[in-house]
């Protein structure tokens, strides 16, 4: 199969002879985003140097396959710190956790490893922040996320959650002058843009985090995304039903009148929906892995789908450093698996 890679800033038709032909689009950045390979990685870690089983708290990141794969390896996922055995080594997901959560862990007397994504913990900083400066705070996101739970937990007698901009018009504060806003991370763009408008209307002093909390995957994601529509016929998004930041991209694709799904794996794929397809591009959300990017690829080109380009829009090069505490194993693990 022919394969070429182009930058977003100059993409150019097909020649003539390769117009007809069945084409598929890979998006570039896609798949696992550095605090993903963080969490993951400290599991792996913690697997291979304490044995197992490890408990974690809820689903690592919000992918079925890595939870599945990780299961397997000795990983017990638990809903909370209550099911892990008293003194017993516990992970935090890559969402975060509330303050409440941590004294449970402690009181049990439990060995926390922290896969919390760096960019969570600055959203749950500037909660603290503004709740110590005494601001009432609205956080933008999706009830029920274990993102959103986490971050709420850390002021909940001075947040509210919206969810969207008809949400503002009913909102009432304490104080209408002193009011902050912050985002989950794993929103869509437009979506964002206008509830925060719409906050800045109905509260002109409002101020929000230094630096906007949408993570850097998820907004390299969507751009990719929104430079693609132009040049296909549908969208296939890699990831599970409960990631959010998989489900913003096939809503971008939807908002830009592209047909697009969200798929768990290659079985998930509809015959009938690329009957009429000529170009599909595919995806992934920040929590799915390549390989079953990859199976994807293949079922496409067995197909019929037998060109492939690579559409990059912006380089992604971002690592997270480990837990301070499994740095040393990580090296002497490395080590090891080289030794051997």
């Amino acid at each position: 199969m022919e394969h070429t890679s182009r930058n977003a800033d100059n993409l150019r038709s097909e020649p003539d002879a390769s117009s007809s032909r069945k084409k598929i689009i890979l998006l570039k950045p896609r798949g696992f985003c550095a605090g993903v390979v963080r969490a993951v990685d400290i599991v792996n870690i913690a697997l291979e140097c304490y044995g197992p089983p490890i408990y974690v708290r809820k689903e690592i990141v919000h992918n079925s396959q890595v939870v599945a794969e990780l299961s397997r390896k000795g990983a017990v996922f638990v809903d909370s710190t209550e099911e892990v055995p008293a003194g017993s080594r516990v992970i935090f997901s890559a969402h975060g956790v509330s303050p409440r959560v941590r004294q449970k862990a402690a009181a049990r007397k439990l060995r926390v490893i922290d896969a919390t994504c760096p960019l969570v913990t600055k959203v749950h900083l500037e909660a603290v922040r503004f709740a110590r400066l005494g601001y009432s705070i609205l956080l933008i996101g999706h009830k029920d996320h274990d993102e959103v739970i986490g971050t709420l937990g850390e002021a909940p007698q001075q947040t509210w959650l919206i969810s969207s901009e008809a949400e503002v018009a009913t909102l009432s504060v304490p104080d209408p002058s002193r009011v902050a806003y912050l985002t989950q991370t794993t929103l869509s763009l437009e979506e964002t843009r206008g509830i925060i408008a719409a906050l800045e209307k109905k509260f002109p002093s409002i101020i929000g985090p230094p630096a906007q909390d949408i993570c850097y995957a998820t907004e390299n994601r969507q751009v990719a995304v929104k430079a693609v529509v132009p040049r296909c016929d549908l969208l296939l998004v890699v990831g599970s039903s409960n990631s959010s930041n998989s489900n913003r991209l096939v809503e971008v694709a939807h908002n830009a009148g592209l047909p697009a799904y969200l798929i768990e794996d290659q079985n998930a794929i509809v015959p009938a929906w690329l009957e009429q397809a000529r170009t599909v591009a595919v995806t992934a959300g920040a929590s799915a892995p390549e390989y079953l990017v990859e199976q994807v690829v293949g079922f496409l080109q067995a197909q019929g789908f037998d060109y492939m380009e690579e559409l990059e829009t912006v380089p992604e090069d971002v690592r997270f450093a480990l837990p301070s505490e499994l740095i040393p194993l990580a090296t002497e693990s490395a080590g090891t698996r080289a030794a051997l």
